[in-house]
């Protein structure tokens, strides 16, 4: 299940603090969760929001006075859902822990340990999706076993379920085949009792090892006879299974008419393609299928290879279509020379081809980069024509963590068109294992990067106009900053911000964009253009006052008013940092300088803050933006945030405007300045006509 962004918590937070419960949720959201929190001030708004809407987790103050943990928790049960309850507690001693288990807490989660409480909520975030998800397939494999039953009873082919040698189930076909009237004639005999004598060693013997664990043999020849005694020829299929939850056998028991050898003959040809001599597609996809069922249980190691030659609609032109057959026919002639009995290669599509290997991924990886050679370094004689050809080869190890048809298939698929994309001859195998490495070798990477576009001045401004819908003169820009790739690539910020709040560097990133902007301004009022920028700033710079006295010398050295340098800080920073956010406003109004307060309106009590924060504008959440026009709820949240705002003397400004609808509302709603692609997007140059 993925946990982040795209995948929005549905939260409850059961605290008697407020701040401690916004603290929480900034916390997530800086962890890169999407949050949708909810917060009770009693039992019974509590006892209303769990009916009235899905809720994921529960956060739970171990001690609150205004609906205690035990309510919570007796509040919960009674509800009948799956709804994980985590007790946030100040500390843990071994009777609280016990108490709280008790219960029915599932976790504890440390208040003064943001990393352990992340972790808590991750863990039983994940848990609570695989109970869903477990739910959902239980439900699909009921459904999928009715059908499946329906399927076999109608079958003609004759089919059994058989547990521990006994029949337990047969369709009308298998009864049919023996002279049975019904099942009950059937239930409960041993299948040895169907097996003519000559052959009731060897299949007992095959039964018991089968009992052990051991794979049963694709197909099983012996003699069978009927209810009468008759004797005939049989050949039988075995497919571990389940039924009504008990593991068991399916016997698909089929009489031979013809010769064995011949039977053997057309069984072989009806699982080979006709024109390489490979396996075929649907008889690849089963072993692929067993494969990763092994895997799944960590039965074996698996590497997956597909291949495509490189550039073949170029090569069927210059051999012609009619010869299209022959070019397959000599790759795969070409692949069987390089594989040994370790691998089992097929025709996977039209004109591409498939190697599964039981080996780890080294090995896998070594036997990709040996096809690729050998194609590389061969000249293929097609008809009258030779040609050298080259392959693209995508592979994967298929482990526990990719244990599925459909994804092995994807990556492997993945690497053959990224290798296709670079040019062709070449191999690429994923390998889920190395994917923490190449985490962690990617995030050093991005720290790097960073630490050389600070020292080397890599980082870039981009500025987006600030309107007025209430006609006020002056030309008004936000800031954004970008990182330059080279080659004309600019990196947007939530590409590296999260790696540089995890490595120091937000401070640093503050300062430059800070001073650039100051620089920016003095330029522009020296040239007669005075223009006011929004800048963003990070809960890093509040630590200190370094920011703030920066701020004064880089004011001072330019020789610009502070009253053009706005400065924004997210709404659950200032939230979590009221202190030190109202210390760094005054620090910095002694330089003329404003603060305003960005993302505004999504916390769990918005309008609180502006209580003990004063800050010269709030610019609304871009949430309130989606489909403004036609969300009557949002609507009615953006005209309440616009009339409180004003009655505070505070200025609003609505960003991400995507439509005309949304700025006639946003004019008739009272908001002071808009802005958004659909007025202006981002850019390096200030070239807007405020006028």
């Amino acid at each position: 299940m993925p946990i982040g962004a795209e995948t929005a918590l549905r939260l409850m937070i059961v605290d008697d603090s407020v701040e401690d419960a916004e603290s929480i949720v900034s916390a997530m959201r800086n962890a890169g969760i999407a949050v949708r929190p909810l917060r009770p001030a009693s039992a019974e708004e509590l006892g209303a929001m769990i009916a009235g809407q899905q809720i994921d987790l529960v956060l739970a103050a171990q001690q609150s006075n205004g609906v205690p943990l035990d309510e919570v928790l007796q509040l919960v049960k009674s509800s009948g859902k799956d709804m994980p309850v985590i007790a946030v507690a100040d500390h843990v001693d071994e009777k609280s822990l016990s108490q709280a288990f008790a219960g029915g807490v599932r976790a504890i989660a440390l208040r003064n340990n943001p990393q352990q409480l992340l972790g808590a909520v991750r863990t039983e975030w994940s848990d609570l999706e695989a109970r869903r998800s477990l739910r959902r397939l239980e439900a699909q494999v009921r459904e999928t076993e009715r059908r499946c039953d329906a399927l076999i009873e109608s079958s003609r082919e004759p089919i059994a379920y058989v547990h521990e040698g006994m029949h337990i189930r047969a369709n009308g076909a298998y009864l049919e085949m023996f002279g049975f009237e019904s099942f009950d004639d059937i239930e409960g005999m041993s299948l040895l009792d169907l097996v003519s004598p000559q052959h009731v060693e060897g299949f007992k013997q095959l039964l018991k090892s089968m009992s052990k664990g051991e794979a049963p043999p694709p197909r099983y020849e012996l003699e069978a006879h009927d209810i009468e005694g008759n004797s005939f020829p049989a050949v039988m299929e075995f497919t571990p299974a389940l039924y009504e939850g008990e593991p068991c056998l399916q016997v698909v028991f089929r009489r031979q008419e013809v010769d064995p050898e011949l039977a053997r003959e057309v069984e072989e040809l009806r699982q080979r393609d006709q024109v390489t001599g490979l396996l075929n597609r649907p008889t690849f996809l089963r072993v692929l299928e067993d494969a990763v069922a092994a895997a799944a249980q960590n039965q074996g190691q698996y590497g997956l290879l597909l291949l495509e030659p490189d550039h073949y609609q170029r090569l069927l032109q210059e051999i012609g279509l009619d010869s299209a057959d022959a070019l397959l026919e000599a790759l795969a002639e070409r692949l069987r020379s390089v594989i040994d009995d370790q691998a089992q290669a097929a025709r996977f599509g039209e004109h591409s081809l498939a190697v599964l290997v039981r080996a780890d991924h080294v090995a896998t990886t070594a036997l990709a980069e040996r096809i690729r050679e050998a194609f590389a370094s061969h000249v293929f004689e097609i008809g009258s024509r030779s040609s050298a050809i080259t392959a693209s080869i995508g592979g994967v190890q298929i482990g526990e963590k990719i244990a599925s048809v459909t994804q092995v298939l994807a990556k492997a698929n993945h690497g053959v068109q990224s290798s296709i994309a670079v040019g062709g001859n070449r191999c690429e195998v994923f390998d889920p294992s190395a994917v923490d490495r190449a985490e962690e070798e990617r995030i050093q990477a991005w720290v790097s990067r960073l630490r050389d576009a600070l020292d080397h001045n890599r980082f870039l401004l981009y500025y987006q106009p600030v309107i007025s819908l209430q006609g006020e003169p002056g030309a008004t820009y936000e800031t954004y900053i970008r990182l330059d790739a080279g080659r004309g690539e600019m990196v947007p910020p939530l590409s590296f911000l999260q790696i540089a709040e995890e490595h120091g560097l937000l401070w640093e990133i503050d300062r430059w964009v800070v001073g650039h902007a100051i620089d920016i301004i003095g330029q522009r009022a020296r040239a007669g253009q005075p223009t006011t920028l929004l800048v963003k700033i990070t809960q890093a710079s509040l630590a200190d006052d370094s920011l703030a006295r920066y701020v004064g010398e880089q004011l001072a050295l330019h020789k610009v008013s502070g009253e053009y340098l706005v400065l924004q800080l997210p709404e659950a920073k200032v939230f979590t940092n009221l202190r030190a956010s109202q210390e760094f406003v005054a620090a910095v109004a002694a330089h003329k300088c404003r603060v305003g307060l960005e993302q505004f309106g999504v916390g769990l009590d918005s309008f609180q803050l502006l209580s003990h924060f004063d800050p010269s504008f709030i610019k609304l959440d871009r949430s309130f933006m989606e489909d403004l026009a036609k969300n009557t709820t949002n609507q009615q949240r953006v005209r309440d945030i616009a009339t409180k705002a004003r009655s505070l003397g505070i200025r609003s400004i609505a960003e991400f405007v995507q439509d005309a609808a949304s700025m006639s509302f946003l004019f008739s709603s009272g908001i002071d300045y808009v802005e958004g692609h659909f007025l202006a997007p981002a850019g390096p140059e200030m070239n807007y006509d405020f006028e």
